[in-house]
């Protein structure tokens, strides 16, 4: 069993930048650098052990078009790929065509994410030798060499790489600080699900005060760096996730503790609500105001490094300065670098999820000021709509945009359309009224404050029999902030019914958060926690068949794709590589 001693030794560091000579190799594995070399005791800036570390930020996924060329949505009910014929990455997740054996790589990163893992211990073991005279102030305001906050970032993205894994696998092997070396026995059994957000937790706790605080004085260099505020964030979305129901309580297989807890637990749901709380009384809005909602929705995703422009952004994937989310998702129909490849196509069931003005669903009965009308169905609609999904009759670059069949951005007889009706707008630069795309500053947001208010809301409301006023305000602020109107109809404040039950409540936050997070990686993973995924792929995905003639605009929904999801499906499946090597490895239930 020699290939056993493999299982997580994926070689470092190919993405360093080198320039000096063969002399600092040595012959053990040929190309990782010796730490000899990375962790210098005479390099006081410790250049090379910055270096390494950035290779390990370099893990870090960047959610923008990530699998296959597709966002992870076109996963989920929220959006179809415009290749779909041709079976990508997120078709083969959506349908289940996948196994142990031919996995998606686009999504399926085992042996990505424990390479973070290894390379962090590396970090972690050598980190300590390089003398810095490089300062930082950390949390509680100390002046500390740099090094103790590389190290409490390499742990935080070790933490990171975890998350990643247990929200696709359950419970998998904790390596601790251990460097394995070729002739080490590393046959490891997967830890308990419990076990792995107990330690995630733990270090998450153990190092944010070693980390900085927002705002960060040297944004250009250190802006993309884990701060305390980042790490609260962080531990509040582990324990939703720990707190919900796929892992507390409804498990995909009962008394399996690699899947889930195996009892359900409500004090579970108050750790979460607490995580949240904390969070918003010590950094939003009931404590030092330094993370808020901004004003404009869109500015969440852009001019990262201001943070006095941006206050909503906790933690984000560096990027470049480009337009090429314009290039990748806009519309068709533009000429020249204006044009769009119309990438990833929103649904017409993301559509609906969005309210009118008023806060009241576009299906909600009730004698308001604002009536959905099926052949106008864009006027007097909640104004993140039109910030997040390009439709018929939207302004870009200058323009009306027409995407009825056969209309300037919707060609038809070519291979590429639109498959929906609708082209992607969150993410992108305000090009409404531009006369072409410029650079933008395109980076990842991994945590905002929207999030933090959703997670509160949602943990808070399943503790209580009731929603308390603190549900119902985390909610407000989200709605205030999108541009809601409180409304006048009796019994309903910004949408929001008075007395709602902890039912009525739930079904509110879950499709807040599903419009407020749209295309963040968040939907492909909530339908799952929450366990509804077999009832929310039993509906078709559905477009927006829309027809001009004779002086009229006819919209028609049309069905586009099923599926059918097997329970099997809320975890990945672990590798069938892993299975074989290692004979303490145990593989997820039904496959």
């Amino acid at each position: 069993m020699k290939n056993n001693k493999y299982i997580f030794l994926v070689l470092t560091c190919c993405t360093l930048v080198v320039t000096s000579c063969m002399d600092h190799y040595e012959s053990l594995p040929a190309d990782e650098f010796t730490e000899d070399y990375l962790f210098s005791r005479t390099d006081s800036n410790g250049t090379q052990a910055r270096q390494f570390l950035n290779s390990i930020y370099g893990i870090l996924e960047n959610g923008h078009n990530r699998v296959g060329g597709d966002y992870l949505d076109a996963s989920t009910d929220d959006a179809i790929s415009v290749n779909i014929n041709n079976e990508p990455d997120v078709y083969r997740i959506y349908k289940g065509l996948y196994t142990a054996s031919n996995m998606v790589s686009g999504d399926m990163m085992w042996s990505q994410y424990y390479d973070g893992v290894r390379k962090v211990n590396r970090f972690i073991r050598g980190i300590d030798r390089v003398p810095f005279r490089t300062t930082y102030v950390n949390a509680l305001g100390e002046k500390r060499p740099l090094g103790v906050s590389m190290k409490a970032e390499a742990r935080f993205l070790r933490a990171w790489f975890y998350f990643q894994l247990v929200r696709r696998y359950g419970g998998v092997p904790l390596m601790g600080d251990k460097v394995y070396g070729l002739n080490d026995n590393i046959e490891l059994p997967r830890n308990s699900f419990a076990d792995c957000v107990d330690y995630i937790v733990g270090e998450l706790d153990s190092i944010r005060d070693s980390l900085r605080t927002l705002p960060i004085s040297n944004a250009a260099e250190f802006g993309h760096v884990p701060t305390k505020e980042a790490c609260m964030a962080f531990k509040s979305r582990v324990l939703l996730y720990a707190a919900s129901p796929l892992f507390n309580g409804n498990t995909i297989e009962e008394g399996n503790a690699l899947v889930g807890y195996t009892d359900y637990d409500i004090n579970r749901w108050k750790l979460a609500a607490d995580a949240a709380r904390e969070f918003i009384d010590i950094f939003g809005d009931n404590g030092s105001g330094s993370v808020i909602l901004d004003d404009d929705p869109r500015d969440a995703f852009l001019d990262f490094y201001n943070y006095a422009k941006n206050p909503e952004l906790i933690f984000f994937r560096a990027g470049g300065s480009n337009y090429s989310i314009e290039s990748t998702n806009g519309p068709l129909g533009f000429t020249g670098t204006n044009l769009g490849n119309g990438q990833t196509c929103p649904s017409q069931n993301l559509v609906d999820a969005f309210p009118m003005i008023d806060g009241r669903s576009i299906s909600d009965p009730t004698d308001a000021e604002y009536k959905y009308d099926e052949q106008h169905p864009y006027d007097n609609r909640d104004p993140r709509l039109k910030y997040t999904i390009l439709y018929n009759g939207s302004d870009w670059l200058g323009t009306k945009l027409q995407t009825w069949q056969g209309g300037a951005n919707n060609p038809s007889g070519g291979s590429r359309y639109s498959r929906t009706g609708y082209y992607m707008r969150k993410f992108m630069g305000k090009f409404e009224n531009s006369d072409s795309y410029s650079n933008q500053t395109h980076l990842w947001v991994i945590f905002r404050y929207a999030e933090i208010l959703l997670n509160f809301a949602e943990a808070e409301n399943e503790l209580l029999d009731a929603p308390s006023k603190e549900v119902y305000n985390a909610i407000i602020k989200l709605r205030k902030r999108a541009g809601i109107k409180k409304g006048n109809v009796k019994g309903y404040t910004y949408g929001l019914k008075e007395n709602m039950t902890k039912e009525e409540m739930r079904t509110v936050i879950r499709n807040e958060r599903r419009i407020e997070m749209a295309f963040e990686e968040q939907r492909f993973y909530d339908i799952r926690r929450w366990r509804i995924a077999e009832d929310v792929f039993s509906k078709p995905i559905q477009g927006m068949h829309i027809t001009v003639g004779n002086g009229q605009t006819v919209y028609s929904r049309e069905n586009l794709m099923t599926t059918d999801f097997d329970s099997k499906y809320y975890l990945y499946p672990i590798p069938y590589s892993e299975v074989t090597k290692n004979v303490n490895m145990k593989q997820n239930p039904k496959w």
